[in-house]
């Protein structure tokens, strides 16, 4: 059964912590991402480990692969987007459509060590893209094709809530 999309405008996470998953946006800086992403991947590993990776909990939740799929993609998308930012002033962002990259990306059937491999070496370069930001860089600014704007310091929290919030659903 195909998962609902998710259609909320997530960006509230950047005045606030997250009732779920208890990110905190007030504790993070572009300087702050690089360490908690690398730490966090030995725990993506071990999830894709696990026997049940490939099961959904229930009809609308996507399974662990899919959750490490995702955010192997984030990775991604969020270390081309940081660099649009540091190089292009006033960056756009292109819409992308999480779900349909879900459908495309063939989520569900996808090899789990291989995933692995891949949330690593993503996570690992947008970890390294983090490191190189300068104080100087936190205040450009980049905005979504849905008028959302961000600086590179909430760019940098959005970016953090969204990998800390799914390894929560993950573990959860």
């Amino acid at each position: 059964m195909p998962i609902i999309p998710d259609e909320k405008d997530w960006t509230w996470v950047l005045s606030q912590p997250c009732p779920e998953c208890g990110f905190d946006p007030a504790t993070v800086t572009p300087s702050t991402v690089p360490g908690t992403v690398v730490n966090m991947l030995p725990r993506w590993r071990a999830v894709l480990r696990r026997e049940d990776v490939a099961t959904r909990p229930n009809d609308h939740t996507w399974s662990n692969l899919e959750y490490a799929c995702h955010v192997r993609d984030v990775f991604s998308l969020f270390d081309q987007r940081l660099n649009l930012m540091l190089t292009d002033d006033d960056a756009r962002f292109a819409n992308w459509d999480q779900d349909q990259a879900a459908i495309d990306g063939e989520y569900g059937s996808a090899d789990p060590r291989t995933v692995a491999d891949q949330l690593e070496a993503e996570g690992t370069e947008i970890a390294e893209s983090f490191a190189r930001v300068t104080e100087d860089d936190w205040q450009r600014t980049g905005t979504r094709s849905n008028g959302s704007s961000f600086t590179v310091l909430t760019f940098s929290q959005y970016f953090l809530h969204d990998v800390v919030h799914h390894l929560h659903d993950v573990d959860g």
